[in-house]
């Protein structure tokens, strides 16, 4: 069971918990459809990375949106992004030079900002699933369920 109570605002279970505030929910969506859609980054790579920090994150609602990430370790910019989507989830204040160095083996510094600012967003929405108890069984959109990715392995 979710932590507060949902508003009467918003489409999904997600939107109806930060609906409290239309003001808020109409800029948060905002945001997300512009880190979407106005993006030097491709669509795969950042489904992948949201797909890699929904269980760094540990939010089942995320998780089951669209399983475990599906990227071949040999699609090395898709590996370095989402290795490093990983890292900002798990320890963010670990990230150093060295891995600024190895993003631009791959990606411009227009697109490791797009990069940084979509895996922050990302981050704390999933945060907040997770902290407000978003579970799979709320997912309207599940690709998967969390017992059927467990069972896979």
């Amino acid at each position: 069971m979710v932590r507060i109570k949902f508003s009467n605002n918003g489409n999904t279970p997600f939107e109806k918990l930060i609906g409290h505030n239309t003001g808020l929910l109409k800029k948060w969506n905002g945001l997300e459809e512009t880190l979407w859609r106005e993006t030097l980054l491709d669509q795969d790579l950042l489904e992948q990375v949201r797909r890699t920090m929904a269980f760094g994150n540990g939010c089942e609602y995320c998780m089951v949106k669209g399983g475990k990430p599906d990227f071949d370790e040999s699609q090395m910019k898709i590996s370095t992004a989402a290795s490093f989507a990983e890292l900002f989830c798990l320890d963010h204040r670990s990230i150093s030079d060295a891995h600024f160095d190895m993003l631009r083996e791959y990606f411009s510094d227009e697109e490791i900002s797009e990069l940084c600012v979509f895996i922050s967003f990302v981050n704390a929405s999933q945060k907040l699933g997770k902290t407000l108890n978003l579970t799979e069984d709320l997912q309207t959109e599940a690709f998967v369920k969390l017992k059927d990715m467990d069972n896979a392995n």
